[in-house]
């Protein structure tokens, strides 16, 4: 009784030290990418702002309305850049945390959704970027009055991005969450299956919170989620727990 009263701090005190030990890699890593990216800071403020500089009037530029604005705001653009290349770096480490205590089913089965989870965010902050920001601005800028000069502040338009980028990135992972609810057994493929209708209603509820209040973000938002909701379901018709056999009566 003494040896299990003993042991169990004693594991406890592992748990932690390696939780210690995954925290402090994942930092590391992160500060190793965010110094090589400060010196880029102001390039890659130039990058996130070409969707709109693209749509302004000819000499449209940006201004801070705060005093260090123009400095603080391309570092923060270089940190959520660290952020964004090294977040597989961070999922490993937090993987490599609990992966122990999987059994190899769950193991098999949570790799592949991982992998799956950041790919799909990183292709849904590509389709903001490249299709959705393009369109929005210049669905805005056409509908401003020529009166008006538009000159947006700096550190606002890096909150607004991001805000989309986060959208987007975030509703791509659909498919991920409908196997996860499956793979619990909280829903069925035929019960989402049923269930398009409501779906698609509340896609486009969702699509006009999170997005700016014009049409054609809320469009590209929830037209994609609805192929992404179809995907889950495939997906999950592959991972469904199966029913388990009957027996026949015995004679």
């Amino acid at each position: 009784m003494q040896d299990a009263d003993t042991t169990q701090p004693s594991r406890l005190i592992d748990h932690l030290i390696e939780l210690r030990s995954r925290l402090l890699r994942a930092v590391a890593g992160l500060m190793v990418v965010l110094l090589g990216l400060l010196p880029f800071a102001e390039k890659l403020y130039n990058q996130l702002a070409a969707p709109l500089i693209k749509k302004l009037p000819a000499g449209g530029h940006f201004i801070a309305t705060e005093v260090a604005g123009g400095f603080f705001v391309p570092v923060k653009v270089a940190f959520f850049a660290a952020l964004f290349v090294s977040a597989p770096w961070l999922l490993y480490q937090a993987w490599a945390f609990v992966a122990p205590g999987l059994y190899q089913r769950e193991k098999r089965l949570a790799m592949p959704l991982l992998a799956s989870a950041v790919v799909l965010f990183y292709a849904g902050c590509a389709f903001a970027y490249f299709l959705v920001l393009p369109s929005v601005f210049g669905f805005l800028t056409r509908f401003t009055p020529e009166v008006v000069q538009m000159t947006p502040d700096l550190g606002k338009y890096v909150d607004f991005v991001l805000v989309i980028f986060l959208a987007f990135g975030a509703s791509f992972e659909l498919p991920v969450a409908l196997v996860i609810l499956v793979l619990l057994g909280w829903v069925s493929p035929k019960q989402l299956s049923e269930w398009r209708g409501y779906a698609v209603v509340a896609i486009f509820v969702v699509a006009a919170i999170i997005t700016p209040p014009d049409v054609v973000s809320q469009l590209m938002l929830a037209l994609p989620m609805m192929a992404l909701y179809e995907a889950g379901i495939i997906a999950s018709r592959f991972v469904a727990p199966k029913p388990a056999a009957v027996e026949p009566p015995a004679e």
